[in-house]
C-alpha cells in the first residue's frame, strides 16, 4: 500500500512563494506520474501540475509561469513551488500519485493567499 504525505502549507501574502513536499511510502512496482490537484471551497477539484517518470510536465494554464512542479525519484517526493501567488490560489491542496491502474491520494494541505 502506498501513503503520501504533504507538508509545506501554510498562510501567504500575494505575492509570496510556497513550497509543497510530497512523500510517498511503500512499494511502486511500476513507473508513476505524480501530480498535484486543488479543490477551492465550492468547487470541483482541478488538476494544477502533472509530472510523469520521464519529467514531462504539465500545468493548468493559470499557474504555467508561477508554479513549477518536480520530482526526486532516490526520495519518492514531488514537490509543487508556487512563485506569485494569488488569492485565486487560495485552496486545498492535494498530491496524487498514480502507478498502473492505481492511483493514490494524499490528505490535502491548506494554502491561504491573504493580506
Amino acid at each position: 500500500q502506498v501513503q503520501l504525505e504533504e507538508s509545506g502549507g501554510g498562510l501567504v501574502q500575494p505575492g509570496g512563494s510556497l513550497r509543497l513536499s510530497c512523500a510517498a511510502s511503500g512499494t511502486i512496482f511500476s513507473t508513476t506520474t505524480r501530480a498535484w490537484y486543488r479543490q477551492a471551497p465550492g468547487k470541483q477539484r482541478e488538476v494544477v501540475a502533472t509530472v510523469t517518470s520521464s519529467a514531462t510536465t504539465t500545468y493548468e494554464d493559470s499557474v504555467k509561469g508561477r508554479f513549477t512542479i518536480s520530482r526526486d525519484n532516490t526520495k519518492k517526493t514531488a514537490y509543487l513551488q508556487m512563485n506569485s501567488l494569488k488569492p485565486e490560489d487560495t485552496a486545498v491542496y492535494y498530491c496524487n500519485l498514480r502507478s498502473g491502474l492505481r492511483s493514490y491520494w494524499g490528505q490535502g494541505t491548506q494554502v491561504t493567499v491573504s493580506s
